[in-house]
């Protein structure tokens, strides 16, 4: 069992950054895909960011390339979601997961979530 908790989410204005971290517990992290996605209320989730074990491939939605950075700190089996230059578009409650499945764009992929953490942009 892998247990995953954000934090790191709160109000912010157009053009800030926030930075959101998953603390995970439970098997062994690094053996795992590790990816962020959120989700408005009415809408589906969607993915954000992804990274592989070794961190040695990244993925990003077209939507937040170039401001959003995810990483990984094995040694703390933490992962992180660096955002900057925030949009009123990215607000919404940005979740962890964790999975070893092939398509890290997906949510069959990912086996863990987490609660979830607000995010919200203002104007």
């Amino acid at each position: 069992q892998v247990q995953l908790v954000e934090s790191g989410g709160g109000l912010v204005q157009a053009g800030g950054s926030l930075r959101l971290s998953c603390a995970t517990s439970g098997r062994a992290f690094s053996w795992y895909r590790m990816g962020w996605f959120r989700q408005v209320p009415g809408k589906d989730r969607e993915f954000v960011a992804a990274l592989t074990w070794t961190e040695s491939s990244t993925y990003y939605a077209d939507s937040v390339k170039g401001r959003f950075t995810i990483s990984r700190d094995n040694a703390k089996n933490t992962v992180y979601l660096q955002m900057n230059s925030l949009k009123p578009e990215d607000t919404a409650v940005y979740y962890c997961a964790a999975g070893r499945g092939l398509a890290p764009q997906t949510e069959h992929s990912y086996d863990y979530w987490g609660q979830g953490t607000q995010v919200t942009v203002s104007s």
